[in-house]
């Protein structure tokens, strides 16, 4: 395990998720809300992580058991006097998104708690959210005389523009289970029952091919900004790329032999 003030990195050391990173936000005296200094080691654990040709998956959560990310730091949001200032938070709180986004091995949102602005923002770059059971999330920016906005563009795809209205216009907060029903989450389970959900993931993506995974997360973030002659394409020369190497063949090939020998 590696740590910082902010920001913890555990791998995990179970034989069955070997590859597997742990990513846990420590702001915990402010629900683990984002500031300048979060974010940079934010940013730099997991681009560091990124670097690693092995890793298989990425669980970014917040400490303990009250929130994921209460959001930005109100207190220095407080002090940006300047359009400089704000712009150069704010461009912070799209970088500690766009790294997950950028990563090559997929990521989980592991959402224990409150989640809200720029924590939603953050959750949303996650590829996958599991939510525990009375989670509450929200974007009450407009409340503080502030737009939602960096990777809040993301919501439309998520939730639907309609929805991405309410819940940006308005700025109230809706239950994890009311999010689970809009798409903005994939599941929501007891808290005792957190853990064993990020791991049935888990042992999903261990039965992939890291490469495999890799390719179809590359194509996914290729398709959210391709028109759709162009996807398609995209999707063919990922396809030529998959086989510049014979795993794909050995996988086919083995999974051949299995079904010929069951028949047998």
């Amino acid at each position: 395990m590696s740590s910082g003030p902010f920001v913890h990195v555990r791998h995990d050391e179970r034989p069955a998720f070997a590859g597997v990173a742990y990513v846990t936000i420590d702001n915990r005296a402010k629900l683990n809300a984002l500031n300048s200094s979060v974010i940079r080691a934010f940013v730099a654990a997991v681009e560091q992580l990124g670097t690693d040709a092995a890793l298989r998956a990425i669980v970014v959560t917040g400490w303990g058991d009250k929130a994921f990310v209460g959001g930005a730091d109100i207190q220095e949001l407080s002090t940006l006097h300047q359009p400089g200032a704000a712009r150069a938070f704010i461009t912070g709180v799209h970088e500690a998104c766009r790294c997950l986004r950028d990563c090559p091995a997929p990521v989980i949102g592991r959402v224990n708690g409150f989640t809200l602005g720029a924590g939603l923002e953050l959750m949303a770059a996650c590829d996958m959210r599991v939510a525990v059971e009375g989670a509450k999330l929200g974007m009450p920016e407009v409340r503080f005389g502030m737009p939602s906005v960096v990777e809040a563009a993301l919501f439309p795809g998520l939730i639907g523009w309609g929805r991405t209205r309410q819940m940006l216009l308005l700025g109230d907060m809706i239950p994890a289970e009311e999010a689970l029903q809009w798409g903005l989450v994939e599941r929501v389970v007891p808290a005792a029952e957190l853990d064993a959900a990020v791991d049935a993931w888990l042992t999903s993506l261990a039965a992939n091919s890291v490469r495999g995974v890799r390719l179809q997360k590359k194509l996914i973030r290729a398709w959210e900004t391709l028109p759709m002659e162009q996807a398609v394409q995209r999707g063919i020369d990922i396809f030529a790329e998959t086989h510049e190497i014979a795993e794909p063949r050995e996988l086919l090939q083995r999974f051949l032999d299995h079904q010929a020998a069951r028949k047998k």
